[in-house]
């Protein structure tokens, strides 16, 4: 659910001009491949612009979960020469929760799960293969929701 919040917002941000996303993962325990397939596909969709993803205060499960699928060579993860850096505490106090849920129906949820894993597949050969059943399972499932 969360990752689908994520990539509505940051796609918001993106068609708006925005070129730098910084994700603050302090308050996350750990991260599933979903929300990691998120972050790299907006990531990917930043670079072309010169633009690009920076996760903020991952703990060292995240980071290494992060790391184990690839995904420090498209974001930088907790950059020590980052512009934010020494000043988390003030810019999370002025944050506001969005307050939007991203009302995504079964299909929808379905295909938003699928797309992160494709995008991790991509990343390479190891991810192909880690994620291929779940891929075609969910494939699967996508053409039967289709065809109800």
């Amino acid at each position: 659910m969360n990752s689908a919040i994520l990539k509505n917002l940051a796609d918001r941000y993106i068609d708006g001009g925005g070129r730098l996303v910084v994700v603050d993962l302090a308050a996350c325990a750990g991260v599933d491949s979903t929300f990691m397939g998120t972050l790299a596909g907006i990531a990917r969709r930043l670079m072309p612009a010169g633009g690009g993803l920076q996760v903020a205060a991952p703990s060292e499960r995240v980071r290494q979960s992060l790391e184990s699928l690839g995904l420090d060579v498209l974001m930088e993860i907790d950059p020590p020469l980052a512009p934010w850096r020494g000043q988390l505490e003030q810019i999370r106090s002025k944050l506001k929760t969005p307050g939007m849920l991203v009302d995504m129906g079964d299909l929808d949820r379905s295909r938003h799960v699928l797309d992160a894993h494709n995008i991790l597949s991509q990343i390479n050969t190891r991810n192909e293969e880690q994620f291929r059943y779940v891929r075609e399972s969910l494939e699967d499932e996508i053409e039967r929701k289709e065809n109800r």
